[in-house]
């Protein structure tokens, strides 16, 4: 039997995958929405425009309205959107069940754990304050940390085991997007989807490695990856 690098590190995305955010990110939007006089959208749309950062959230409610932005408008939509979202980040905001034992069994088995996500550092910052997860993670990306890099720019994820000095080799991801897939792809760490967070469409579609329905298949997706890659 051919020998299987050592899975090290497990680099989370954080909505979708980790935590339930949509309904934070729905009462900002719909804020923005009303006091631009323009109708409000759904919960269901809103997590359909979750996963390409807070820019593209906002341009997608707007146009969910019918409202045609001009050019350089969203700069300053996007300010006044973050204004009511950070603040509130954490209030509607939970982690899907079996997130944060999970989390804690990992760090206990002596993982390395990192958040690779497109929501803004405060944001994401103020959240894993408020549901007590700050200590588990040894990195934190954030939409904003690099400079114009997102994923599924594959150098977001390689900034987190940057800081934690593990190769892509001895990495895994967990998403629940086409960005999550494309990133790991780009930057050679199988990806484990979630069935649970905000796929649109079957979670099949987007092509990952495996697709679980509950955090405690983890440690059997584990097993079965070590023979893949």
């Amino acid at each position: 039997m051919i020998s299987q690098p050592l899975i090290k590190a497990v680099l989370f995305d954080l909505d979708g995958t980790l935590i339930d955010s949509a309904p934070d990110l729905h009462v900002a939007a719909n804020k923005l929405l009303k006091e631009e006089n323009l109708h409000t959208i759904s919960l269901e749309q809103i997590i359909s425009m979750i996963g390409d950062g807070v820019p593209k959230i906002v341009e997608r409610a707007f146009a969910a309205t019918g409202y045609i932005m001009n050019e350089g408008e969203l700069g300053g939509f996007v300010k006044r959107y973050l204004a009511f979202y950070e603040p509130h980040a954490a209030n509607l905001t939970f982690p899907f069940p079996g997130g944060v034992e999970c989390l804690k069994r990992l760090r206990l088995k002596g993982y390395e754990l990192a958040i690779c996500t497109n929501k803004p550092f405060n944001a994401t910052q103020r959240i894993l304050s408020g549901l007590g997860l700050t200590g588990l993670f040894s990195a934190v990306i954030g939409g904003d940390t690099l400079p114009g890099i997102k994923k599924p720019d594959p150098h977001h994820l390689l900034a987190a085991l940057e800081i934690m000095k593990i190769s892509p080799k001895n990495a895994i991801m967990i998403g629940d997007h086409a960005n999550d897939v494309k990133a790991g792809r780009a930057a050679g760490i199988p990806v484990i989807i979630c069935r649970f967070g905000y796929t649109n469409g079957p979670a099949e579609n987007l092509e990952g490695d495996l697709v679980i329905d509950h955090f405690d298949e983890l440690p059997d997706a584990f097993f079965r990856l070590s023979y893949v890659y």
